[in-house]
């Protein structure tokens, strides 16, 4: 319980809140580059995007004019930390043969194009049981990643597994499950957590205040271990705790409400970790809600 006692401690801001880590899932339509262009105009010092069309099979290959006008803008931009998500085709747990097939071959190719940019995550959904059984569909997922051992191992990108909502028959909205995936794989290649707020919620961890966040961190930390949490999807939540329905709202439109992210603003287990909004709406409610989160982490808690 080191890690949990650590937050427990007095908050020290060590990075000022201009300085944090704090952006959106910003659009890469017209070429990569453009994420970080957008990622900039709404004030965001860090990005997720999609590196190819997030419905289809068979994403193009990053070119090398793409790979040397993204580094350029990457140095221009001054972002840090950009995120990658894959295709929501992708189920790394799935007990069809052609699905699983696909779905591995699939995620071969993210983590190709991960690589190409230098990228610093690629985060994921684990997976889906469907007719399969929690336990089946999670000894699949470490399955698929240790099929992609050597490589990852050829570039940068560590693997982040996104906690869900529980909705269908999704894994992954259990502590237990992600700490089984984490126990079994963490030793072998480079992977951690990515928590969304909203899925969180909806899973039945209520985060709405300080006392939830803390309990629901406490448990994190005992199942996984808060060293292996890397970063934050920032959501509100349109259905009720527990709902296990993935609705993502805008910040304070939701169950969860902003006393929820001015709690995630300053504690001390969160503070540093990059965040990424993926709410509704676009990037002229991001440009607001990124100059809010700021502000909580300005305040005293």
């Amino acid at each position: 319980m080191f890690y949990y006692c650590l937050f427990l401690k007095e908050f020290v801001k060590k990075t000022p809140p201009e300085k944090l880590l704090i952006g959106a899932h910003t659009s890469a339509q017209g070429g990569v580059h453009h994420a970080l262009v957008e990622g900039q105009g709404i004030g965001a010092t860090t990005i997720q995007f999609f590196t190819a069309n997030q419905k289809t099979w068979h994403g193009k290959n990053i070119s090398e004019k793409e790979v040397e006008l993204w580094k350029k803008n990457v140095e221009v931009t001054g972002m840090q930390k950009m995120m990658s998500h894959d295709s929501y085709l992708i189920n790394l747990g799935s007990p069809k043969k052609e699905g699983l097939h696909k779905s591995r071959e699939a995620f071969k190719q993210e983590i190709e194009r991960c690589h190409a940019l230098e990228l610093p995550f690629l985060n994921f959904h684990p997976g889906a049981a469907l007719d399969s059984t929690v336990e089946q569909c999670l000894d699949t997922i470490v399955e698929s990643l240790l099929l992609m051992e050597s490589l990852v191992d050829k570039g940068p990108t560590r693997l982040l597994i996104e906690s869900t909502a529980g909705q269908g028959s999704s894994v992954g909205h259990r502590f237990e499950h992600l700490g089984y995936l984490i126990e079994k794989l963490h030793r072998k290649i480079k992977i951690g957590i990515c928590l969304d707020t909203c899925h969180l919620f909806a899973a039945g961890y209520d985060v709405s205040d300080r006392k939830g966040w803390d309990a629901t961190l406490k448990e994190f930390d005992h199942h996984i271990g808060l060293k292996h949490l890397c970063a934050l999807h920032v959501n509100d939540s349109m259905k009720p705790l527990g709902s296990r329905v993935d609705r993502h709202a805008c910040l304070g439109e939701g169950h969860i409400g902003l006393k929820g992210f001015k709690v995630m603003m300053q504690h001390p287990a969160l503070y540093e970790l990059p965040k990424y909004l993926e709410t509704p709406e676009g990037p002229e409610i991001w440009k607001k809600e990124i100059k809010l989160l700021r502000e909580f982490a300005h305040e005293k808690n």
